[in-house]
């Protein structure tokens, strides 16, 4: 480590480390930001790969006689028009309270993009946003009766559009608590709240954008969408506190498996450590 400005250009030279305001601890901030933008990084990929279930499904389930659900505009609609703003927002994040108590991430063994992220997005938020849209999907009145035809009256074709409208607004809701969920790995959102500004705008960008899909004419023809009543409207967001609730139960979870393995270790350090040495077992009892 060298100093950028009291320090000798040979130190400077041999260095691994240029502080460039002479403090040390500009180390530990540095460390910080370096996890914070990879932690960010990590939870943005998280948050894009959450509606891919959702979105694949239904073009399998259509081989089984179910009207198609979301379309390939609609499909590009979220990924294009709303999640990538709201992905990018992520940069701006900031840090959890515990992020330097954290062990740090191994660069070569621990990729940013894991088997836990894909758990996490395929395996448990995408399965339940992909439950809700199904749920909200076969809401839409007389959309059974259209279950295994191949061709539709235009009653039972507008009954295919409020339906796959339902299915759409309602992953669009599923991912807006996808975006508050993947903001923390552990802490309550009610101690974390939401800090970030700019992913807040983001996430009302993209009620609007989904307004503008449902309710504008020539976004309904592009889209094959169709309005809906205010019910409709209200009835998806059961998806927003549905997840949020289930992610506050899974990160409380998480908490005491942390505080446990803590304990664990402080035990272990006072029974075999401490015994054996006079400095750890006064810094111990301090």
């Amino acid at each position: 480590v060298a100093m950028g400005i009291r320090g000798t250009e040979v130190a400077k030279d041999a260095a691994d480390i240029i502080l460039l305001d002479d403090e040390f601890s500009s180390i530990v901030h540095g460390i910080e930001q370096g996890r914070l933008s990879s932690e960010n990084l990590q939870k943005s990929i998280a948050y894009t790969l959450c509606s891919k279930v959702p979105q694949c499904v239904p073009n399998f389930m259509e081989l089984l006689g179910i009207p198609l659900a979301l379309n390939v505009s609609q499909v590009l609609a979220i990924d294009i028009g709303t999640d990538i703003w709201t992905a990018i927002a992520y940069a701006w994040q900031p840090k959890e309270s515990a992020l330097m108590e954290r062990k740090p991430r191994h660069p070569s063994l621990e990729k940013i993009v894991n088997g836990g992220v894909l758990v996490y997005a395929y395996a448990y938020m995408g399965l339940m946003q992909m439950a809700c849209c199904w749920y909200f999907y076969f809401q839409a009145p007389g959309i059974w009766n259209n279950l295994g035809k191949s061709e539709f009256t235009p009653e039972e074709a507008h009954t295919n559009k409020v339906a796959s409208t339902m299915y759409y607004y309602t992953l669009v809701v599923g991912q807006i608590a996808a975006a508050m969920a993947t903001t923390t790995y552990h802490e309550s959102l009610l101690k974390y709240l939401a800090p970030n500004v700019k992913l807040n705008i983001c996430i009302g960008m993209e009620v609007i954008f989904a307004m503008l899909i449902i309710f504008e004419p020539t976004s309904q023809g592009i889209f094959m969408t169709t309005g809906l009543t205010a019910k409709q409207l209200l009835m998806p967001w059961m998806t927003f506190v549905a997840i949020s609730c289930v992610e506050e139960i899974r990160k409380s979870f998480a908490r005491k498996a942390v505080h446990a393995r803590e304990v664990v270790l402080q035990n272990f350090l006072v029974r075999e450590v401490a015994p054996q040495n006079p400095l750890t077992q006064r810094l111990l009892g301090a």
